[in-house]
């Protein structure tokens, strides 16, 4: 009897990656980057998440709410506030006054969309997107939301929606990951909150689902680049031989964990070849970088992310996660918000626009939001043009372009200040279920058995919101 605790019997897709290395093995992940196990007829072929780390005021971009706009320093009635959970940045207020945006809203587009004047680029593809104005989460922290909007956990340690896409259903490109990561510096240097790598990790899903982190000075990818002295020949011939003993290794052992080093091995070794071209975007035509706005030259830019992104998505990468952080606005809302509005505006309606033209927008969902909104009360003193605002999960905006979605819809709606929902609530795992669904998977089947229970992204509950669908 084998006692090898990796000793079970293998699925078709454990199949075709343990049948072979080298040459062999490049040829089965051929045929396995072709593979796709959707359960019905997908909508979309991929996903661009920019994601907007810190949470975005819904109020001062895209909640208009006239009805605040005479309440200002009242407090919020005690039957909208509820049983409201605050964050300890609030703890000590005596009272939570009610703070009305200071910036215009317009409706846009044909749909009459109402968006801030913060955002006039984005007002102008206002008819491509389908606003979610009740979104909510369970989270009030940073931390705790950022992971339960990317992994469908508060906890750490659960695989990120990007990884459970790759192992649903493969990579589109033999040459490059199914998930690819960018992160993005805010033009005005202040980062704020953290982001770290387990956002993108692959959770107890075998490692090779994990995100691929491309940064944006030096190589692309750490230690791509062969070293001085290393042709791809040389490179080629020492990937044979360390194939060779690992799958040796494999035999022996049985972990999964070799196989996917052998994976990686070779996914570098093809990287090292497509990387350098697609992330050249100096021979993008000027009326492209146009679209995109001034910073689309300018490496590690949300702009230059979002024009990288397309790149990846003509490629038929599968996952493009492109991170925006900065707006966690306790106090000086009104000083950091424009220019972080900035960063985002052009970009976004530049990159919807560009996959419009290219005929991509159809196949390719675009999700535009944070791990939750800002608060209608402001957060220490507030004047009618100086304020910020605490965290809010119980209801916030976020919107989706392309893929399979309404355009010039508006989902669901908060209460008159913007502090509960007041219908058609979309909670973190109805979203999450919704994306499945737009690329083909029932939310519900996509599972891997982890210390004796079958896991999803959804965990245990979450709806597909057909109303979103087109």
């Amino acid at each position: 009897m084998n006692c090898n605790n990796y000793s079970r019997f293998t699925s078709r897709r454990e199949l075709l990656m343990r049948t072979g290395f080298g040459l062999g093995a490049a040829a089965l992940q051929a045929l396995g980057a072709e593979r796709a196990f959707p359960n019905f007829t997908p909508r979309a072929k991929r996903v661009i998440f920019l994601f907007q780390a810190g949470g975005p005021s819904h109020l001062d971009l895209l909640d208009y709410k006239p009805e605040m706009t005479n309440r200002f320093d009242q407090d919020i009635p005690p039957s909208i506030f509820g049983a409201q959970r605050i964050t300890g940045m609030v703890a000590h207020q005596d009272r939570f006054p009610i703070v009305p945006t200071m910036y215009g809203f317009k409706q846009q587009g044909q749909c009459g969309r109402w968006l801030s004047d913060l955002l006039p680029h984005t007002g102008k593809v206002a008819d491509e997107l389908c606003v979610v104005r009740s979104m909510n989460t369970e989270a009030i922290n940073h931390d705790p939301a950022i992971t339960f909007l990317q992994t469908g956990s508060q906890l750490p340690g659960r695989p990120s929606m990007g990884s459970w896409i790759d192992y649903g259903l493969g990579a589109a490109n033999e040459n490059l990951p199914a998930f690819v990561v960018l992160n993005s510096l805010p033009g005005n240097g202040m980062a704020d909150q953290g982001l770290l790598s387990r956002l993108w990790g692959a959770g107890f899903l075998p490692s090779r689902y994990q995100g691929v982190q491309f940064r944006s000075g030096g190589d692309p990818v750490l230690h791509l680049s062969n070293p001085p002295g290393v042709t791809r020949e040389m490179r080629r011939t020492q990937l044979d031989g360390l194939a060779a003993l690992n799958e040796k290794a494999h035999q022996r052992e049985g972990d999964p964990e070799i196989e996917t080093r052998i994976a990686q091995y070779e996914m570098a070794f093809r990287m090292q070849a497509s990387v350098p071209e697609l992330v050249d975007t100096s021979k993008e035509p000027e009326h492209v970088h146009a679209l995109y706005g001034p910073d689309s030259r300018k490496p590690g830019s949300f702009a230059a992310n979002c024009l990288l992104a397309r790149r990846l998505a003509e490629r038929d990468v599968r996952f493009i996660q492109l991170y925006h952080r900065g707006w966690d606005h306790h106090g000086g809302l009104t000083d950091k918000i424009p220019s972080m509005a900035r960063d985002v505006d052009q970009p976004s309606a530049g990159l919807i626009a560009d996959l419009k033209q290219r005929g991509m927008l159809k196949e390719t969902l675009v999700i535009w939001g944070g791990e939750f909104g800002r608060t209608p009360y402001g957060q220490g003193p507030v004047k009618p043009n100086s304020y910020g605002r605490d965290h809010h999960g119980r209801v916030f905006s976020l919107w989706m372009a392309g893929g399979g979605v309404k355009p010039g819809h508006a989902h669901g709606n908060s209460d008159e200040f913007g502090f509960n929902v007041a219908e058609d609530g979309v909670h973190v795992h109805d979203l999450q279920a919704t994306v499945l669904h737009l690329l083909g998977v029932d939310h519900q089947k996509l599972t891997y058995r982890f210390q004796g229970r079958q896991f999803r992204l959804t965990d245990v509950h979450g709806r597909v919101v057909r109303e979103l669908l087109s």
